[in-house]
Formats: structure tokens, sequence, C-alpha cells
């Protein structure tokens, strides 16, 4: 019976359906709006673990839910753990929530009744769950079950033991498994899963905006959009902070400011070139920033804009670093010399960018050039100015194990925010966007 809950029924014209389909239909009407990733891909077979990976109201309660209400009422399933964060997470939200398993809009025949003195959730069948906090893994030592699922594992507290815990009482039936459901967050035990322990679905919040009110998403846009914690919480993105990275989204995220001071004492593009150009070549990095008196602060660098682009001839990305420089009205554009030298100014200069432009040769590796800048960032001293997605993504793999590729984003930011900030020869000049 487990192939019915797998099957794709969108797919399946109504006036197709035998009498027996559309009746199993009208007890499982889930089955006909669930979205892709509140059920596993019809051909992965054998998984032991599933981890469904959503942001906040992506349906990830309801996936749960329906997925142990199919297992008892279809497949014979008597013996499943529920384990949520605290006791009173498992009965608000994943038994008596709005989408928990006593609100599916099952018949009496199937309706099951939580008895909170035993922890238990039993069915009019025989079958039984027994809920657990992950504040208590010793309780999960001795019970067997068959199935199990587990909410918000991200917010588990000592997440790893628990887990390890119930997998090992997974040891009934033909083919043990368990659903987890979770907002991500880089924490070991969601990374162990995403790294190969547990087949992953993913869905943003927008997946499920049919079943959320009418003005949330656009409120929610409105107040976080492109933020991190969006990223986090609505988009339903993991985010990790690789071990090594130079830089660390909640360093980026604790400078963040909304809008620019309304004066500068100067501001500058950085531009890292290419060597080459075509779809197979670096990036142009192409950073703007400006230094400022910040109250609280002292003396800041702000982050302005990021106009990197990949695969563009010199004439094309030329004209980017001009456009930019009019946009911020920077008074000059810094420039990385080790590809191409005086090349360089002249492409900037026959694109239509008319300010001077300052050549710098690297004498160090970039790692070693990038260090005192975010030593600067830790300091509180760099701020982005709203959201730089890319950059920052780029920023946070920067310095960790296994980074690949060129960090042409990175350079530019550091010869930016070494010009203003680190040189020391520059020569004040307010400026005003």
């Amino acid at each position: 019976m487990w192939r019915l809950w797998f099957q794709d029924w969108k797919r399946v014209p109504w006036q197709n359906l035998t009498r027996e389909q559309a009746a199993f239909l009208a007890h499982y009407p889930f089955l006909l709006t669930a979205h892709s990733a509140q059920r596993p891909d019809l051909r992965l077979t054998g998984w032991r673990n599933w981890l469904f990976l959503g942001g906040r109201g992506a349906g990830k309660t309801r996936a749960g839910a329906e997925w142990i209400r199919y297992a008892v009422t279809q497949c014979g399933v008597k013996r499943i753990a529920l384990v949520a964060p605290t006791l009173h997470d498992a009965r608000t939200v994943m038994i008596e929530g709005e989408s928990g398993l006593c609100n599916l809009g099952q018949t009496s025949e199937f309706q099951p009744v939580y008895h909170s003195s035993k922890r238990e959730l039993e069915w009019p069948n025989g079958a039984v769950a027994h809920v657990f906090s992950a504040e208590e893994p010793d309780r999960l030592r001795g019970p067997q079950f068959e199935l199990a699922w587990c909410d918000e594992i991200a917010a588990w507290k000592d997440g790893e033991t628990v887990w390890d815990t119930l997998q090992m009482g997974l040891r009934l039936g033909a083919h043990p498994q368990c659903v987890a459901t979770t907002t991500p967050r880089p924490v070991p035990l969601v990374n162990r899963l995403v790294k190969g322990e547990a087949i992953v679905t993913r869905a943003g919040t927008a997946a499920n905006e049919a079943n959320l009110a009418d003005s949330f998403l656009a409120e929610m846009q409105r107040t976080y959009g492109g933020t991190v914690l969006a990223r986090q919480e609505l988009d339903g993105e993991l985010l990790e902070d690789p071990e090594h990275a130079m830089w660390t989204r909640g360093i980026i995220e604790s400078n963040r400011v909304v809008r620019p001071p309304e004066r500068f004492e100067d501001v500058i593009v950085a531009v890292d070139p290419p060597a080459t150009s075509g779809a197979d070549a670096d990036a142009c990095g192409i950073i703007a920033a400006g230094v400022a008196e910040a109250n609280g602060f002292g003396r800041r660098c702000f982050i302005l804009g990021d106009a990197s682009v990949r695969g563009l001839r010199p004439l094309d990305w030329g004209a980017r670093v001009a456009a930019l420089v009019r946009s911020v009205g920077a008074r000059a554009v810094v420039a990385e010399s080790n590809q191409g030298g005086e090349m360089v100014r002249a492409v900037l200069e026959s694109a239509g960018c008319d300010v001077p432009v300052e050549l710098r040769h690297a004498r160090f590796g970039k790692a070693q050039r990038a260090a005192p800048v975010a030593a600067l960032y830790q300091r509180g001293d760099v701020a982005h100015v709203g959201v730089l997605k890319t950059l920052e993504d780029e920023m946070c793999r920067f310095g960790a194990a296994g980074f690949v590729g060129s960090p042409d984003r990175v350079d530019a930011l550091v010869w930016a925010v070494t010009a203003l900030m680190i040189d020391g020869q520059r020569q004040p000049r307010v400026r005003e966007l």
C-alpha cells in the first residue's frame, strides 16, 4: 500500500480514476494537493531516513502527520515514535496543532486519542504513537518502533545523541523508517543528514502559499526580504559557516545597515579584473565602498554595492564599472594590476570611466591580504548596506577547506576596504550620495 502514497496523483486525470481510486483519494485529499517536497520522490527507494527542510509555513508538519496517518491506516504500522524539542511542542504542534495528527479531517473510525498521562497517541485500530521530548534522550532507550516522526530537529538540545538513540530503537517491521521535519539550521545533526544519512526534500514558504494567510508572504518579504534570516526561515536554505572560513554570517549580519550615511569622506569602486574573457573565465569583481564617520563606531567602511559579473568582454565589464562609479559618485577606481597592468586602465577609460584609476599590485596571497579586512569586520568597522547575497556567500566560504574557484568578489572587496581603511594614504574628501 505504500506505493499509493508515493504515486503522483496530480498527473492522473480525475475522469480516469476508478471508483476505488476516487474513494481512496476522498480519504486522503492531501495526496492531490501536496507539493513536491512533502513526499519523497517516487524513484527513491530503500531509504531509512527522510529529511524535509522547509521554511516557516512550508507544510512540514502536515507532511509528517499525513505520512504517519497513512502508515497507521493503510499499511498496518502499530508502533511509532513522535519526537519533538519538548513535550509541549509535541502536543501543541505534532498532535493537536492545526496540521497535527488529531486534526487531519479523518472519520471517527480513524481518529486518534491522546492520553497525556501515558504520553501516547492511540488509534482505534490499536496503533500507538509514543511521545518523546528531545530533552530526555534516555527515555528512548529500550522502546522499539516501526516508524518515527521527528519534528524541528535543528532545535533539539544535543540532537545527535537523541537521534542516535532513536535510530537504535527503529528495529521493528519489514523496513523501519523515520521522517525528520525542520526549519534548516547548520547544526551537526542536520549537516550529518544532508551529507548522506537521509534523502532530502526542500521547500520555501512560498511553496505552501495556498494554505497561508493572503498577506503573510508579502509582509514577510517586506520586513525580512533578502536577509539571512529570510533565507533560512522563509526560503528554507541551509546556510553553513564552514570551518576556518574567514567570515561568518553572524558577523556580517550584526554589522548590516539598511541605508548608507548621508555624507562620506571618500567613495571608491574596486575592481579585480579577470585574466581572460568568455563563459569559462573568472568573474570580474566589482565592489563599491565608502568611508564615513558613524555615530558610535567612529570611522567606518560601508560596502555599497556589488556589480561583479562573469563572462563579459573587457569593454562590457568596464562599462559596468563606469556605471557603478556614476551611481555611487565614486572619486576613483582601485584596480588590481597583476592581470593586465596598464591594459586595465585603458579598458576602463575606453568604457567611459572618467575618474582616476589607481592600480595596485598584489604582493601577497589572497588569504594574507584578506586577513586584516576580516579583522576589521570582527571589530565592527565594516558594514554592508542592504543584502549582497552572492558576495556574502563567497565571503563565508573563503578560507574554508574545500573552497574552489577564484574569490573574485572577495578580492575586489579586500582591495576596496584596504584602500579606504588600511593604506592610510587617501586624502579625505566629503562625498554625498
